[in-house]
């Protein structure tokens, strides 16, 4: 005879409305700031775990308490990346052509040559245990990929969407963030499979596979449940629908080794090709990016320890990632830019635009420390370059758009999209 489970005691259930509610206050309340002196509001939201985690009282160091809290923000950076998958324009990225691909192409393997490198000069006193190789790799995969929520946001506050500029750090984002699930994907699966020519080749397959999959099977089968969830009235049965497609996407990746993120992005590019309507995905898109999204991020700080910086080998290590983090997308950037026939200013400001890690490389140092490839003083390091290169984007782009001429092309993209010249990188 099956007996059901107990019910969560009063004590861990009135502790984790307690953790809830406090990290929601302060992740608010310090994203604002943040917002107010015009910084994305992911770097408030990032130091409310750092403010609270010293709380021992209010987050003991219980794995199952913790869990609990963790369970719940998971659901949300599954959601933020389903949805930031079905904000992709693949239309525009065919359309921008050769440019972007230089973009992309530079913007990408330099970071990640640098990543690796420096992730094998590093000693195993400071690595810790993880295999070197698939070390390097993370590091790598880490210091490539951008950020596009923020750099969207951060588009979005300058008045910048409009501008050649930021089409094009918008759309060579894409293509890092695409290339950056893709590689987390193959450089987990070494971490659990083992760095082996076969072990390599199996996780390679399975994400050859999944995206099989996705475009044979998945991709009719998006279209015919938004077709049928089209038809209601109410907003509940869309909204329902993209949360059951991004979980079960994310769990079928999960099952078969791969990082469930990746099952959330393919799901969300399945979204985007079947185009349901914006309108009916809004009430969803505010629960997640007002409400599970900070959610996450300040679990995220209860995880750094900023006391493993005091040891200078540690805060050293520290400097050099942020520097190879910054000099790999500008030196990629400007080259990109350069041989597109680009002007310095304009390099310099794609370079910025695209420094940006902020969400993507938050979940990635997070990915590595489950994994056990990080350890949690290079995981507050990789979480610190994320800040703080969202931090250093938008006054160097400010400084970088000033100079660049406004092109007629921009002028009339400003007036359809509405925007007024007089708020330009303000």
């Amino acid at each position: 005879m099956n007996h059901p489970p107990p019910a969560l005691g009063a004590g861990p259930l009135l502790l984790f409305l307690l953790q809830l509610g406090a990290l929601l206050v302060v992740a608010l309340l310090l994203g604002r700031a943040a917002a107010a002196l015009r910084m994305p509001t992911v770097v408030g939201e990032l130091a409310a775990g750092l403010v609270l985690g010293p709380l021992g009282r209010l987050f003991p160091p219980d794995p199952a308490q913790f869990h609990m809290v963790d369970a719940v923000a998971q659901v949300g950076v599954l959601l933020l990346v389903g949805l930031t998958g079905a904000h992709l324009d693949l239309r525009l990225i065919r359309r921008q052509g050769a440019t972007i691909a230089r973009l992309s192409v530079f913007g990408l393997v330099i970071p990640l040559a640098m990543g690796v490198a420096a992730g094998l000069m590093l000693p195993v006193s400071i690595r810790g245990p993880a295999d070197s190789t698939v070390f390097a790799l993370f590091l790598g995969v880490a210091m490539c990929v951008s950020a596009i929520p923020v750099i969207a946001k951060t588009l979005h506050d300058m008045n910048l969407l409009h501008r050649n500029v930021g089409q094009l750090t918008l759309t060579a984002g894409m293509i890092d963030d695409a290339f950056g699930w893709l590689m987390l994907s193959v450089v987990s699966g070494m971490a659990t499979l083992g760095v082996r020519a076969g072990a390599v080749a199996a996780s390679v397959a399975a994400l050859a596979g999944v995206l099989l999959l996705a475009a044979v099977v998945g991709r009719p089968l998006v279209r015919a449940a938004f077709w049928l969830t089209g038809k209601c009235q109410d907003n509940s049965p869309t909204m329902i629908a993209t949360v059951v497609i991004v979980l079960l996407s994310a769990a079928g990746t999960h099952a078969l080794g791969m990082e469930p993120v990746l099952g959330a992005f393919v799901a969300g590019l399945l979204i985007s090709a079947a185009a349901p309507d914006p309108a009916r995905l809004a009430p969803l898109r505010t629960v997640v990016l007002g409400l599970l999204a900070p959610l996450y991020f300040a679990t995220v700080g209860l995880r750094m320890d900023l006391a493993a910086l005091t040891r200078p080998e540690m805060f050293w290590v520290a400097v050099v990632m942020v520097f190879v983090a910054f000099a790999g997308k500008f030196l990629g950037a400007f080259l990109g830019a350069w041989t597109s026939r680009m002007n310095r200013w304009e390099a310099l400001a794609l370079g910025a635009g695209m420094n940006a890690r902020g969400v993507v490389q938050v979940i990635v140092a997070t990915v590595g420390l489950r994994l056990g490839v990080l350890t949690v003083e290079l995981y507050t390091i990789i979480i610190l370059v994320a800040m703080i290169t969202s931090v250093l984007a938008p006054p160097v782009l400010r400084l970088a758009m000033a100079r660049v001429e406004q092109t007629a092309e921009e002028r009339a993209r400003r007036m359809a999209q509405g925007l007024a010249p007089a708020r330009e990188v303000s």
